[in-house]
Formats: structure tokens, C-alpha cells, sequence
């Protein structure tokens, strides 16, 4: 029998994190989950509610209230949010620019992160976010921590806010990126750290094959 092991890919905003995790999932024939889906989708939630982000104690009580479930499927990772499928919705700019104010609350944190421990307790898992490696999955046999320069990160969102339609500039996305990194990195509750047992990767001129293969590899040496 083939070793099922857990793999935790951490970083900041747009360093190829899902992208990386999802083909690596893929290849390995592994369940994919996106963290970063699940606090965009309760984030979504309140905002259509006019919930204050700023109350933690609210925004976790209404996370107990929720049901958030990730379902893969031929075009990609579905998110549903209470039943409803809301994968687009999450990606909004409102939602991307208030997701690190909500994932800040530590209590909301907590009941996300039993949630996501009960999803990676069996193996053959690739999960991705900003505090896997550090709270999630903390005995994963492989763990990663990719970053990108800002620079470079924001080019890349640009890209993938101009494939779904939404209009941004570059210099804005830099400074979102900027700000994002400053309150994941600072927040009390698990803060975005490379975990010490992580393997570092620079992605600023990798290829997301070049990313993969070296994943891959080391994925390999760990099953083995």
C-alpha cells in the first residue's frame, strides 16, 4: 500500500499557492483544499448580512451557524456556502480586500482551523493557506512555504482579475498586496510564518511547471 501523506503549502497573497496545491493534488491523486476559500466564503457571508468585520465574537458565531464545503469538480474546486454554490462571488474585490480583516479574529480562526485538522486527518491531502504548516497540519510529512516579490504577485492577480472580468490597476493590486502581507504577517492569532521544518520556495521566476516538478519531487522522497 502506497504511503498517504499530508502536504501543507503556506504563503502570502498570490504566490501561486492554489494553483500549485490544486495541480499537485492532481497529480498525486490527493484531495485538494483551498483554507483561503473557506474565510473569503464566510467573509462573503457577512458582508451580505451588513455584519460589522470588525466583531470578532458576531463573525464567529455566525461561522458555528455555516456550513462551508469544498467539492472538486471538472472545471476546478466548487465552493459552497449553505448549499449554494458562491466559487465566483468569493473572488469579488470587496471580498479580497476584507478577508484578512476577518480571518484576523482569533476565536474565528480557532473553530476554522478544527475544521480544516477534521479534514486532514486521513493522508492524501494537499492543503493550502497561510497557517497549515504552523496550526493546521503541524506533522505533515511535506511541508512548503512559496513566496514571489510583490511585484510580481500583483502582476500575477492582474492577470487573473482581468480573466474574470474585473477591472484593477497594477499599482493598486500593489498596494492591496502590500497591506495584505503587513496585517496576515502581524495579526495575533496565527500569524502568516514560515513554519521551521518548511521547505522554502522563491516563485518569482518559476514556472508553475518548474513549482510542480519540484514539489513533486519532494512529495516522491517523503511517500517513499
Amino acid at each position: 500500500m502506497t504511503k498517504q501523506i499530508q502536504i501543507a503549502i503556506d504563503g502570502p497573497a498570490a504566490a501561486g499557492k492554489s494553483t500549485i496545491a490544486k495541480k499537485t493534488a492532481e497529480l498525486l491523486g490527493y484531495t485538494y483544499v483551498d483554507t483561503g476559500a473557506m474565510y473569503r466564503a464566510i467573509t462573503y457571508k457577512a458582508i451580505q448580512l451588513n455584519i460589522n468585520l470588525q466583531d470578532g465574537e458576531k463573525l464567529t458565531n455566525l461561522l458555528e451557524q455555516t456550513t462551508i464545503e469544498l467539492k472538486p469538480s471538472a472545471t476546478g474546486q466548487l465552493v459552497y456556502l449553505d448549499g449554494v454554490e458562491v466559487t465566483e462571488q468569493i473572488r469579488s474585490t470587496q471580498v479580497t480586500s476584507s478577508v484578512s480583516e476577518v480571518a484576523a479574529h482569533a476565536n474565528l480562526r480557532t473553530e476554522m482551523v478544527k475544521r480544516q485538522i477534521e479534514m486532514g486527518k486521513d493522508g492524501s491531502i494537499v492543503m493550502d493557506g497561510r497557517d497549515i504548516g504552523t496550526h493546521v497540519l503541524i506533522n505533515a510529512e511535506l511541508k512548503i512555504f512559496m513566496s514571489a516579490s510583490v511585484e510580481e504577485r500583483a502582476n500575477r492577480r492582474l492577470l487573473d482579475n482581468q480573466q474574470r472580468g474585473i477591472k484593477t490597476s497594477l499599482e493598486t493590486l500593489i498596494e492591496e498586496i502590500s497591506l495584505r502581507d503587513k496585517m496576515d504577517s502581524e495579526r495575533e492569532a496565527s500569524p502568516l510564518i514560515q513554519a521551521e521544518d518548511a521547505i522554502f520556495i522563491d516563485t518569482t521566476s518559476l514556472t508553475i511547471e518548474e513549482v510542480s516538478e519540484k514539489i513533486m519531487q519532494l512529495a516522491k522522497e517523503r511517500i517513499a
